[in-house]
């Protein structure tokens, strides 16, 4: 599957010099998103440094992921392999 550029939403304001923070949803796996090039079309708004923070696979079992932008070049986005949120709930 491909980004889909509504399931990308920044959180606070874009006037700061610090990370912005993107929530997103998606039912493509945390190894879909991590590919280069995933979020090309949302090349103009992601920075170096940005954080994403992923609802992944969300057509099956929910993965909870933090990504961040490691390049942004001429229209080409990497994030990073990502963080998963452990899903332990042991009450």
């Amino acid at each position: 599957m491909a980004y889909s550029h509504p399931s990308l939403i920044q959180i606070g304001s874009a006037n700061s010099s610090a990370p912005r923070i993107w929530v997103y949803s998606t039912t493509d796996s945390a190894a879909d998103v991590n590919t280069a090039g995933y979020f090309n079309d949302a090349s103009a708004d992601l920075q170096v440094g940005d954080f994403i923070f992923a609802n992944t696979s969300t057509g099956g079992t929910l993965v909870a992921t933090i990504f961040y932008v490691l390049s942004n070049a001429s229209g080409v986005v990497d994030v990073n392999d990502g963080t998963t949120l452990a899903n332990t709930d042991s009450d």
